[in-house]
């Protein structure tokens, strides 16, 4: 079942019109394009969720990149943030290759499902809150769908947030008192007898990286601690 209702919500999303305004910037990004991928047919839709639909562990990143994930049609595909993130997420197991670089290139998710907060590419790469409510039923909708799910690792402040509150919205309980987002804060969300663990991650964006902010050791540490929660569970 969680299959066909991620493949419902992937559907939905692909044709939402929810947020006019992001529609036609998509669009108009896909016609003008970046010089350097002029020859290439953008995506220009809003983008769903990519991974494996058993997964245990969920990554909620902020949106799509107007030239990445706009133009390739899936998450981290095609930018800077997701040539950090795709050998990361290989190197700890989560996925069989460990670059990212269109929709056809064989990369596949073992045990992790990433989406985003946004689904569109939002101007200068910042959404409004308005547009984040609009999509964030969609992002509930994943959380309540994978079935299996133990660990959520949100990348950045506002897919973090999203993370939290979609905890929430999906009726797990959990308490934000005295908690600051920082890269590996933890949170402990549970809902009869599940428990998920939320863990917090700068985002892998080229800002972060290129200035040292998050390094290769520090996003590691990240899926070690998902994969020992993992095993945590399993013993």
């Amino acid at each position: 079942m969680s299959a066909k209702t991620l493949n419902a919500i992937h559907s939905e999303v692909v044709a939402c019109t929810k947020c006019r305004e992001l529609r036609r910037y998509c669009a108009q990004v896909a016609t003008e394009k970046k010089r350097a991928y002029r020859d290439m047919t953008y995506w220009g839709k809003p983008v769903p969720g990519f991974g494996d639909p058993h997964a245990r562990v969920l990554l909620v990143g902020l949106a799509p990149g107007a030239h990445g994930s706009n133009r390739t049609g899936r998450p981290f595909t095609g930018d800077a943030s997701g040539n950090f993130l795709y050998p990361a997420l290989h190197r700890a197991g989560f996925a069989n290759k460990a670059s990212g670089l269109h929709v056809d290139d064989g990369l596949e998710l073992q045990d992790c499902f990433i989406t985003a907060a946004l689904r569109c590419a939002p101007p200068q790469n910042k959404p409004t809150p308005a547009q984040l409510r609009k999509c964030f039923p969609y992002l509930v909708r994943e959380f309540e769908a994978l079935d299996r799910l133990r660990v959520v690792i949100g990348l950045g402040a506002i897919g973090t947030k999203a993370a939290i509150e979609a905890l929430a919205a999906a009726g797990y309980s959990l308490s934000t008192k005295g908690w600051r987002f920082g890269h590996g804060a933890e949170l402990t969300a549970t809902k009869d007898e599940r428990t998920v663990t939320l863990i917090s991650s700068f985002h892998p964006s080229r800002q972060n990286t290129n200035t040292g902010k998050l390094t290769r050791p520090m996003f590691d540490a990240i899926f070690t601690r998902a994969k020992n929660i993992l095993r945590r569970d399993i013993s």
